[in-house]
C-alpha cells in the first residue's frame, strides 16, 4: 500500500510537533514536509508532492485561506484540510469555497484527524451533514441575495438528474445513500457527480454542497417534502 504523503502547515512549532508525532506513527501516512507560514506552501508542494496538506487557517504572514486559494488554482493541486479553532467561521467558509476538502478542529481527537486525512486522500470530503448545516446557516446572512442569483445562474447548466444529485450532495449524503434515494447505481451517481463538477467548474463535493445551498435548492427540497 502506498503511503499518503502529508504536508503540515502551522505557525506554532508545538502544534506541528504534535501533529508530526501523531500522524507519523501511522503506517499509511508519510510526513513529507512542514511549513510555518502559508507563503512557504507552494515551494514545498513543488518539492515534496504531497497528497494532502493539513493547513492552519490563521498564520501571521500568508494565512491558510490565501495559501489554499493559490494551491487549489493549480492543475496538480493536492487536497487541503483546514485546521481551525471554530466550527463556523467566515474564513473556513472561504477556504471551502476555494476548494478545501473540509476542515478539522484543532482539539479533534487524533484518530479523527487521521481519519480525515485518509478520507480526503481517497477523494471524500470530511464534512458531516451536521457540520455542513451549521456552516450553511452561518453563511446565510452575508450577501445572500447576490450570491443566490449568481448560484442559480450557474446551476442552470445542470439537467434535472444532475440537479437532484447536486441537492443530495448538498444534504451531505454519500454516493451509496444518493444511489438508494434516487434509484440508481453507485457508478451512475459517481458519473453524475463528475459531470456536475465539470459543468460548474468545481473541484470537490464540498463546493457542490455550498453552491446548492447558495442557490436555495436545499430549501426548495425541504419545502417540497
Amino acid at each position: 500500500m502506498t503511503a499518503i504523503r502529508l504536508l503540515l502547515v502551522d505557525d506554532d512549532p508545538l502544534v506541528r510537533a504534535g501533529l508530526s508525532f501523531m500522524m507519523g506513527g501511522a503506517d499509511d501516512i508519510e510526513i513529507v514536509g512542514e511549513a510555518a507560514d502559508g507563503g512557504e506552501v507552494e515551494t514545498l508542494v513543488d518539492r515534496t508532492r504531497p497528497d494532502v496538506v493539513l493547513m492552519d487557517i490563521r498564520m501571521p504572514t500568508v494565512d491558510g485561506l490565501a495559501a489554499t486559494e493559490r494551491l487549489r488554482a493549480r492543475e496538480d493541486a493536492p487536497q487541503v484540510v483546514v485546521l481551525t479553532t471554530f466550527h463556523a467561521d467566515e474564513q473556513v467558509l472561504r477556504a471551502l469555497r476555494a476548494g478545501a476538502a473540509g476542515f478539522v478542529l484543532k482539539d479533534t481527537p487524533p484518530a479523527e484527524i487521521l481519519a480525515a486525512v485518509r478520507k480526503v486522500a481517497a477523494g471524500d470530503p470530511v464534512l458531516s451533514p451536521t457540520v455542513t448545516r451549521q456552516l450553511m446557516r452561518h453563511a446565510a446572512g452575508t450577501a445572500a441575495d447576490t450570491r443566490r442569483a449568481r448560484a442559480r445562474e450557474r446551476m442552470a447548466a445542470l439537467n434535472g438528474r444532475e440537479r437532484e444529485v447536486a441537492v443530495a450532495v448538498g444534504r451531505g449524503l454519500s454516493n451509496a445513500e444518493i444511489a438508494t434515494g434516487l434509484f440508481m447505481s453507485v457508478a451512475t451517481v459517481k458519473t453524475h457527480v463528475s459531470r456536475v463538477l465539470a459543468k460548474l467548474g468545481l473541484n470537490n463535493r464540498v463546493q457542490i454542497a455550498l453552491l446548492a445551498y447558495d442557490a436555495g435548492l436545499l430549501e426548495e427540497e425541504q419545502e417540497g417534502r
